[in-house]
């Protein structure tokens, strides 16, 4: 079996960091975003990914080659035409094996195990209050009858979250090859779900499976809301003299934090150094130095550099914010 993990979204909603780092790259809970998924896949047996890639892809390629031992193939998405056109761009490198394809930007936790063992195409789903603003499946007896990409009238609650088990896919090669030589868009784009959809009408037997955690990251807001829900799930943070961290928080073993208070909720990755400053609610990023600041709700940057900065901040990569 093989992974398939589109990752070439710019991610315009959480710059000023996507300016300079794939969205699948920034921090969250202790490690990047990409991370939390390649390490999934690892505890599945996986060994071999094929990662589509946009700007900034060599960024990704080098992170993974440095931090895992996966066979990988990286494929460029030269026009960003939607999640269908993604995959269809990996075509070459899948033939008859199952494979599963998770969203480059998807935090989850579910039981892959026994979805990989399923005799059917599986899709992971979870129930949410707005189903508008998602792919849809409609189930019945245990099989998916339809999937509709953002429907304004939804007759389910179950939306697709980013999860897919296909073992079918000779025939999902065909249907993504028809909704590219028949212009299928759905807002302008060629959808995964559309491709699913003429799957399901060509005979695939097509169920769901429940996404028990489903982890947004697509703004600030967002990310800090995953970014504590994954904190929850960690270990108490180590102790350090002459500071207090109150959990949950993670601060990486490299990290340098000097008469400060750190914490609930906060991240604090590689190399970053935190001295005299009072940090709640916020991910502070690879490199970055923040002093003599109180800081909450915020997303600071790789390599930023902050001093004497209060309340909430968004900056960017080597970013310098502060007073004196």
């Amino acid at each position: 079996m093989k992974a398939i993990i589109p990752a070439a979204g710019i991610g315009t909603r959480l710059r000023p960091h996507t300016y300079t780092e794939p969205k699948v790259l920034l921090h969250v809970a202790g490690k990047p975003m990409l991370a939390h998924i390649l390490d999934e896949l690892v505890e599945l047996g996986i060994e071999e990914v094929v990662i589509v890639i946009g700007p900034m892809g060599e960024k990704i390629a080098d992170f993974v080659e440095k931090n895992y031992k996966f066979k990988a193939h990286f494929v460029k998405q030269t026009q960003l035409l939607g999640l269908g056109h993604a995959v269809k761009t990996t075509a070459k490198y899948f033939d008859n094996e199952p494979l599963l394809i998770v969203l480059g930007d998807t935090i989850f936790e579910a039981d892959l195990k026994s979805v990989i063992n399923s005799e059917y195409d599986s899709i992971g789903t979870k129930y949410v209050d707005d189903p508008r603003r998602f792919g849809i499946a409609e189930v019945e007896d245990g099989f998916i009858t339809e999937l509709i990409e953002k429907p304004p009238k939804p007759k389910s609650h179950q939306a697709l979250v980013g999860l897919y088990y296909i073992k079918s896919t000779d025939l999902l090669k065909e249907c993504l090859q028809e909704i590219v030589d028949k212009d299928m868009r759905t807002k302008g784009e060629y959808q995964l779900t559309d491709a699913l959809q003429l799957m399901v009408k060509k005979g695939a037997k097509m169920t769901t499976f429940n996404v028990e955690g489903w982890y947004d990251c697509g703004n600030v807001e967002t990310t800090l809301e995953t970014n504590r829900r994954l904190l929850a799930k960690l270990p108490p943070p180590r102790e350090i003299k002459g500071s207090v961290l109150i959990p949950p928080t993670y601060v990486s073993s490299s990290a340098k934090i000097e008469n400060s208070i750190i914490g609930p909720d906060v991240s604090i990755a590689d190399e970053a150094t935190i001295k005299h400053s009072i940090i709640r609610n916020s991910i502070i990023s690879e490199g970055a130095s923040v002093s003599n600041s109180i800081l909450e709700s915020s997303l600071i940057g790789k390599n930023a550099q902050v001093s004497m900065a209060f309340g909430e901040l968004n900056v960017g990569d080597s970013s310098q914010v502060g007073h004196g």
